[in-house]
């Protein structure tokens, strides 16, 4: 008899549906069903995502035999799975995690936010699930605990970094090598669609004390509340997210407490660690882990975040999200090592 979860993947061949193959495949208690390519049908899967060669046989498909599997992936490009499902029936008992950011934010649909070192609870009993966005997941692990603190009083700044495979597989003008390399720019300043993701659970975990913090990407600086100033950047490098944040206070902020803070808040995460050194990006690349650092300044606290945006900030936390929906060992398939050097 068979106990596996069974698997469909739709948008098979792009960066993310790679590493969701790649880890999938390693998977104790996962299988592969099909992995949906419209392109690519018939080709081998490592002929696009050649780093799996020797590792599976299955080809892209075609076809998409949704009354076969138990869970399926859509790894489509944003906007493109609300589409998909007002033209494709998918049976009511098959799992759906989306990694488009077409759920993320409430509405009128079912979709649980499947950040799991807060939402572990609803993500377990959830039928659907939107799955973080990268830089989302990567600001809000530095932000989560003073939020739910009601630290949060004044407008925070954030910067982060992340590398080339953040774009997709898709080349363009600020992605292919010689633009990329030896080179670094700003992009979507104070307007990166993650805004409204990171504002709405900073919004759902103040305490009703502290200031509302303002989606400025639908409300502008006009309205009271405090505002993410976000400027992300091109990195010269294929994968990670640096980010750090300044959170300034109306006073004097006692150091050890606020580490104890983050240490207390994380102390049952299955993968988000605080590092009580200052991090390097290498820590964390090829790896599901979110590692967090604070130091404190009088009255600014300057907290150090970082994940793979591949793993972590993509499919490595929707693997996450499948084992806890299915009620099986969050860490399984995801015990991946970081380099040494």
């Amino acid at each position: 008899m068979n106990n596996k979860i069974r698997v469909g993947i739709l948008g098979a061949a792009g960066y993310t549906g790679g590493e969701l193959i790649r880890l999938l495949l390693n998977h104790p208690q996962a299988e592969i069903v099909f992995a949906n390519s419209e392109s690519n049908a018939g080709n081998y899967v490592y002929d696009v995502h050649e780093g799996l060669i020797g590792e599976t046989d299955l080809k892209f498909s075609s076809e998409m035999p949704f009354n076969e599997v138990d869970v399926v992936f859509f790894c489509f490009g944003h906007g493109k799975s609300q589409q998909f499902l007002k033209e494709h029936d998918i049976p009511a008992n098959v799992k759906i995690v989306d990694l488009a950011q077409d759920f993320r934010i409430k509405g009128d649909h079912d979709y649980v936010y499947g950040l799991p070192e807060i939402h572990r609870e609803e993500i377990a009993k959830c039928q659907h699930l939107a799955n973080p966005g990268c830089f989302a997941t990567c600001i809000q692990l530095g932000l989560l605990p003073l939020a739910k603190a009601g630290m949060l009083i004044n407008d925070i700044a954030v910067n982060a970094i992340t590398g080339s495979t953040g774009a997709g597989q898709k080349p363009g003008a600020t992605t292919h090598f010689s633009w990329r390399n030896n080179n670094f720019s700003v992009y979507k300043l104070f307007t990166h669609q993650h805004l409204h993701e990171i504002t709405q659970t900073l919004n759902e975990l103040r305490p009703e004390s502290a200031p509302c913090v303002i989606d400025t990407l639908n409300e502008g600086y006009d309205k009271e509340g405090i505002t993410v100033d976000f400027i992300p950047y091109r990195g010269d490098f294929a994968r990670g997210i640096f980010c750090t944040e300044v959170i300034t206070l109306n006073e004097t902020v006692d150091a050890e407490a606020v580490v104890a803070l983050y240490k207390d808040f994380y102390k049952d995460a299955a993968f988000t660690h605080y590092s009580d050194k200052a991090l390097d990006l290498k820590q964390i690349v090829n790896t599901n882990k979110g590692l967090v650092h604070v130091e404190a300044f009088g009255r600014k606290i300057v907290v150090t975040s970082m994940i793979d945006n591949l793993l972590k900030g993509a499919v490595g936390q929707a693997v996450q999200n499948m084992n806890i929906m299915f009620g099986i060992d969050e860490t399984a398939g995801l015990r991946l090592k970081a380099s040494a050097f």
